[in-house]
């Protein structure tokens, strides 16, 4: 019997020369257009000089306005942050965010949150790097008070809000989905502790998802939550070749045949959405990249894995 495929979200150009305001609009609309189930995009604060990010990082918009940009324009695709380092944004304006934007799509936002991992961008952020896996619990607890109560009040160790009415709260109740990212067991198991499910990163490795995934889902029965209930958020780099790659071939690489395989064995791997990616394709997602290139790329992936 054959395996059928997760939902398939996009990755929306906010990276190098194709990620325009026209260039954005173009792909959210055609995305909905296809059918595709979501809209994604990603957080890079800052390319340090004496960092090796690749030539994808130098020039990222910013990720909430770019989905705002095209929620405008969209009616019924859902729009996902993959991800947002939450400890960079107080938790009260983050919710405030988040809240305001749920309302201005219609209730189609995906809240995908985690630590990060760079201490260039902490100390940009006046944020310490110490205590991150304590400040993000504090942080969730926090952040969720804010959507649910009313009014909310919250003394912790490192956030405090005092009483207060916070306006206007989110379509989607008790709150928009939170996905957390990460790749430690921990990390894992608070997502499905804490959160609606888990968001891998782009450097996952695709062969374990079923690892990560039935952490996740361990941290949710440990909290007497439904493991089934739980969302594997997958970020794939895809790389559509019109004839399959000579030697390795890495997954999401090759023919529209071999990487619809691919997606099938990541859905029997537990993962429930995969969104594909092209900004960090250096091809697509560097500043020199030719952007009218990018965007036919962009096409026939659309074109190709349309739902």
């Amino acid at each position: 019997m054959d395996v059928a495929l997760p939902l398939i979200g996009f990755g929306l150009p906010v990276s190098g020369s194709w990620a325009t305001p026209d260039t954005m609009r173009h792909i959210a609309c055609r995305a909905e257009e296809l059918g595709y189930a979501s809209l994604w995009t990603f957080q890079r604060v800052l390319d340090p000089v004496d960092a090796d990010l690749g030539e994808s990082h130098r020039s990222v918009f910013d990720s909430v306005v770019a989905l705002a940009h095209v929620a405008g324009c969209t009616s019924r695709i859902g729009l996902g942050t993959a991800t947002l380092c939450a400890p960079f944004t107080p938790p009260a304006l983050l919710a405030k965010t988040m809240a305001s934007l749920d309302v201005l799509s219609g209730g189609r936002l995906s809240v995908g949150l985690g630590i990060g991992w760079m201490p260039q961008e902490y100390t940009a952020a006046g944020i310490p790097f110490v205590r991150r896996g304590a400040r993000m619990e504090e942080y969730l607890r926090c952040l969720q008070a804010l959507w649910t109560r009313d009014p909310v009040e919250f003394d912790g160790e490192f956030y405090t809000v005092p009483r207060s009415h916070v306006a206007p709260e989110p379509v989607q109740r008790p709150h928009p989905p939170l996905l957390l990212g990460g790749t430690a067991p921990p990390a894992l198991r608070r997502a499905g502790r804490l959160a609606q499910g888990w968001i891998g990163s782009s450097h996952q490795d695709l062969s374990v998802i079923r690892t990560c995934a039935d952490l996740v889902r361990e941290g949710a029965a440990a909290s007497g939550r439904d493991p089934s209930a739980v969302r594997i958020v997958v970020r794939g780099v895809a790389d559509l070749l019109p004839s399959p790659p000579s030697g390795r071939r890495r997954p999401l690489q090759g023919t529209r045949e071999q990487i619809l395989d691919d997606l099938r064995a990541l859905r029997t791997q537990g993962a429930t959405e995969v969104f594909l990616d092209l900004n960090l394709l250096p091809r697509v997602g560097s500043p020199s990249a030719d952007a009218g290139s990018s965007v036919a790329l962009a096409e026939q992936v659309l074109d190709a894995f349309a739902p």
